[in-house]
């Protein structure tokens, strides 16, 4: 496909609503964490509540699991399996 050929992001949000909510859920979410743990207001090795995280955002686990493994791959964030997730 060429670039001309894009479909407007416009025309895939009405086709598929749910699918660009959960992508810009996870990216808010994602950038909210970001911007708490930058600030210092989430501390280095404080422990991330992904059930608390899920309620205060009214969001799914699935959209924080997502936030969470970006977080990881810019070294904000350490997973520990079956241990939770830590600030790096």
């Amino acid at each position: 496909m060429r670039s001309g050929d894009r479909i407007p992001d416009g025309v895939l949000k009405k086709i598929f609503p749910k699918k660009f909510n959960r992508a810009t859920a996870s990216e808010t979410v994602y950038a909210q964490l970001k911007r708490m743990i930058l600030s210092g207001r989430l501390k280095k090795g404080q422990r991330l509540m992904r059930g608390e995280i899920v309620q205060s955002l009214n969001v799914s686990e699935v959209v924080v699991s997502r936030a969470f493994s970006q977080l990881k791959k810019d070294g904000l964030v350490i997973i520990k399996g079956r241990v939770g997730s830590f600030v790096a």
